[in-house]
Order: structure tokens, then C-alpha cells, then sequence
């Protein structure tokens, strides 16, 4: 019978809070490993819709969008129902149609788009730039016109 013979202590690498935030920090996903953004530009338009018209949450969308849209999106939603309060208008689910989506990739996880959406009297374009971070699209620019 053996006994087992001690192996020398292994040095272990020191891990600095650098390496930490470098693990830790958003980390971009290429096109190819991510979803067709198509379904998820319309369903972005409507939700902004719907949060502006007063008919939904914010804190919905807050998982598809960054921090700088979802505060633009939250202070205009905000505006919103102030002006409906002022009128005495209750909050009414939008009526629209999307007449077209048109994306473009100008990098490697990265589509901007253009929805634009026909309303009763009026016609909007929202602007949208998704970026591949940590395996999803989010949006980190949104504008509606």
C-alpha cells in the first residue's frame, strides 16, 4: 500500500477589480448569435406607443432598453399624463397601424431602425438603435418623432 505524496500548492492567480469589471462589464454579441430584431422592433414600437398613451407600465419595457431611452421614455410618459390630467382625458389604448419597419446594420450587433406608425390624424416615426449586450438586442437610442 501507497500513500499519497503531497503535491506542492498551486499558486493562484491574483485577481485584480479590474479583472472583475472586465468580467462583469456589458460584453457585446455579434449578429450572428442573436435573434432576428424584427419582431422585437415592432413590439418595442407598440410598448412605447402604449406607454405614452398611458395604457401600460414603463418599468414593461425597462428589460429591452438601456438607461438613457428608459429615462427619456419615462419623463415623457410622465408629460403625458399630465397634459391627459389637464384635459381630463383617461388614458385609452392607441389605435395604429405599423406601415413599415425599415432596419439597417451599419456594424456587427448593431441595427438602427425606423417603424413608422399610422395614427388617427397623424402620422409618427420612432427611431430605434439595437445593440447585442450580454446575448440580447437592447435599445440604446429611441426617438419618437
Amino acid at each position: 500500500m501507497s500513500l499519497p505524496v503531497p503535491q506542492p500548492a498551486r499558486r493562484r492567480a491574483r485577481t485584480t477589480t479590474a479583472d472583475i469589471d472586465e468580467l462583469f462589464a456589458r460584453q457585446r454579441t455579434r449578429s450572428q448569435d442573436l435573434p432576428d430584431p424584427a419582431p422585437l422592433l415592432e413590439g418595442l414600437s407598440r410598448g412605447v406607443l402604449e406607454v405614452l398613451a398611458g395604457v401600460r407600465e414603463a418599468e414593461q419595457l425597462a428589460r429591452w432598453l438601456d438607461e438613457e431611452p428608459y429615462r427619456s421614455l419615462l419623463t415623457r410618459a410622465n408629460l403625458a399624463r399630465r397634459a391627459r390630467s389637464a384635459r381630463r382625458q383617461p388614458a385609452r389604448h392607441p389605435s395604429y397601424a405599423i406601415r413599415s419597419v425599415r432596419a439597417t446594420a451599419p456594424a456587427d450587433g448593431v441595427v438602427e431602425a425606423v417603424v413608422v406608425v399610422t395614427m388617427p390624424g397623424r402620422t409618427r416615426a420612432i427611431a430605434l438603435r439595437l445593440e447585442g449586450i450580454d446575448g440580447r438586442w437592447r435599445a440604446t437610442s429611441l426617438a419618437v418623432l
